[in-house]
């Protein structure tokens, strides 16, 4: 019986055409990523659990997948026939795991390397993460993520290129999209005015969920913390300054934390970062959003969040400032500031918005029919000369009918056919079918190739 064939939950199979547009957004945001400066690496798909473990919360850590040791790992486990739970258990036998996104090994890199860059280093990536997630729409257990990020500066203007950055990418795509910008020291402040500064993370945790489950039922689960009235109170006040412009609301939230010292530092950065915008010419919406909590634990700073416009899907884009991550590691005052697009959500909204269209179409142009033996020499030797020539082509390899050759060329979009049988090869005239418009032109090599250009 034929095993039954398969790929794991939240993984995907990609075939030619799925390939050619997510190629067209690795390269869209590549030569972005180029224009500004940034230079390429690659890490490897595990890391020690040592560097992953800790870095991400305790929800992240539960998403990482760890790799079995290799050999007879259950010979490390202490009795392991005795009460031991999955998590000590895990301890023996698992030493790695794969990366859960693609910051924390760049950490580690600088930190790795750090005598051999130049600093502030700027670096892009782009690569698959793994997390063991519940898969569902915009959702995978396997993905790509396109990060850019600059490290050994604080300077805010960083902050300002990157939101220049995700405007590029989303003009080039022609994805309208809200550019969501919040400070997680503002976060800070609110929690402390709050009298909630030790549940900072679970509070950031919770406001993570507003755009999944609402901000009632996120106020549920905060008065659930064991807040007072009051404090709710003040984060429902928060929450109503959405509607208000930019200055209005920096106002009304000065009036709010101010007092708090991570608030006013919050305030001061969130000003100066849209000063610095001002003076751009961003094309896409840019507004704050002071529930924008973003999950993750080592964000320190300014943090972005981008959603499209009219299509059902969530972040397709996110990031944010990290003062310390690399002092886990033993280099500290390295603060870095860094996005990461996320290209499979991408793939998705274009693919609801068909806005993928011809710019993809990167296959063969012209297919040269194969009329047997004695033309074969001659049609090998036109292919030859329309690659050299930047002409992406095709000889079909068996000499089958014509109508079967033809059909593959229809079904594999192939623009155009050139004929080149007995008579057009003593006249040295080929014909040049366009297989969109059914038009035939007889033409020699040169008229050819410059047809074809």
């Amino acid at each position: 019986m034929a095993q039954k064939t398969g790929i794991p939950k939240g993984t995907r199979d990609f075939g030619p055409i799925e390939m050619e547009r997510r190629n067209y957004i690795f390269n869209t945001i590549t030569q972005v990523y180029h224009r500004y400066g940034f230079k390429q690496i690659e890490t490897p798909a595990m890391e020690n659990l040592s560097t992953l473990l800790g870095k991400y919360g305790e929800e992240g850590d539960k998403l990482l997948f760890k790799i079995l040791n290799s050999g007879d790992f259950l010979s490390k486990v202490p009795n392991p026939s005795g009460d031991l739970d999955s998590v000590k258990m895990a301890s023996f036998i698992t030493e790695k795991g794969l990366r859960y996104d693609l910051t924390v090994p760049f950490a580690r890199f600088v930190v790795q390397h750090q005598n051999e860059l130049t600093f502030p280093f700027k670096r892009f990536q782009i690569q698959p993460v793994w997390r063991a997630d519940r898969p569902q729409k915009g959702r995978y257990r396997e993905f790509y993520q396109c990060d850019s990020d600059i490290i050994g500066s604080t300077s805010l203007l960083n902050e300002a290129e990157l939101v220049h950055i995700i405007d590029d990418v989303f003009i080039a795509l022609n994805i309208p999209v809200v550019i969501r910008i919040n400070n997680r020291k503002i976060l800070a402040g609110i929690a402390e005015i709050m009298g909630a500064s030790e549940k900072l993370i679970e509070l950031t945790i919770l406001l993570d969920k507003i755009d999944k489950i609402g901000i009632e039922k996120v106020m549920e689960e905060i008065e659930a913390l064991g807040l007072t009235a009051d404090s709710i109170t003040i984060l429902k006040q928060v929450h109503n300054l959405s509607g208000l412009k930019v200055p209005e609301k920096l106002n009304h939230l000065e009036k709010l934390i101010g007092s708090t010292t991570e608030g006013e530092k919050g305030i001061a950065e969130l000003r100066e970062l849209f000063e610095l915008l001002q003076e751009m010419e961003i094309e896409n919406e840019i507004a704050i959003d002071l529930t924008l909590a973003r999950g993750l634990n080592y964000y320190t700073g300014a943090i972005f969040e981008v959603v499209a416009k009219g299509v059902q899907m969530g972040s397709i884009c996110g990031g944010g400032r990290y003062d310390d991550l690399t002092g886990i590691f033993g280099l500290n005052n390295m603060s870095g500031v860094g996005i990461s697009f996320g290209a499979d959500r991408i793939y998705d909204v274009l693919n609801e918005m068909d806005g993928f269209g011809e710019t993809t179409n990167l296959s063969t142009k012209v297919l040269v029919i194969n009329f047997g033996k004695e033309e074969l020499t001659t049609s090998m030797k036109l292919a030859e000369k329309l690659r050299k020539n930047g002409i992406a082509t095709e000889v079909f390899p068996d000499d089958a009918k014509l109508k079967k050759q033809m059909n593959y060329a229809d079904k594999n979009k192939i623009p155009f056919v050139i004929m080149a049988g007995a008579d057009e090869i003593a006249n040295q005239v080929f014909q040049l079918k366009n297989m969109n418009t059914g038009e035939q032109l007889k033409l020699n090599q040169t008229e050819l190739i410059a047809a074809l250009k």
